[in-house]
């Protein structure tokens, strides 16, 4: 019988190389977080020159509402394991 964990393993391949992402949401947020960070950190820039202030302003909008992609994939992730574990055992508290 297969393990239900390894189903749910992504495989990304490069050239001879091969990635195993087994925590797809942690890496998620991870991904959603460094996101966020960019587009605040490019927003900020932008809001040296007076003619690039309007892009600074819509990154910012972008970031505060990547902002709310942190909780939904943390809901994600606990109906998730909800579904794969038995009532009364929890997954990692780590906040995500």
């Amino acid at each position: 019988m297969s393990d239900p964990a390894e189903s749910n393993q992504w495989v990304l391949r490069i050239g001879h190389e091969e990635l195993v992402v087994r925590q797809r949401y942690e890496v998620l947020s991870i991904g959603n977080d460094f996101l966020i960070a960019l587009w605040f950190i490019i927003g900020s820039l932008l809001f040296f020159q007076e003619s690039t202030a309007t892009a600074g302003t819509w990154l910012f909008l972008l970031g505060s509402c990547e902002l709310a992609v942190r909780p939904a994939i943390r809901l994600t992730r606990y109906v998730h394991l909800r579904r794969l574990r038995p009532p009364g055992l929890r997954g990692c508290d780590q906040d995500f």
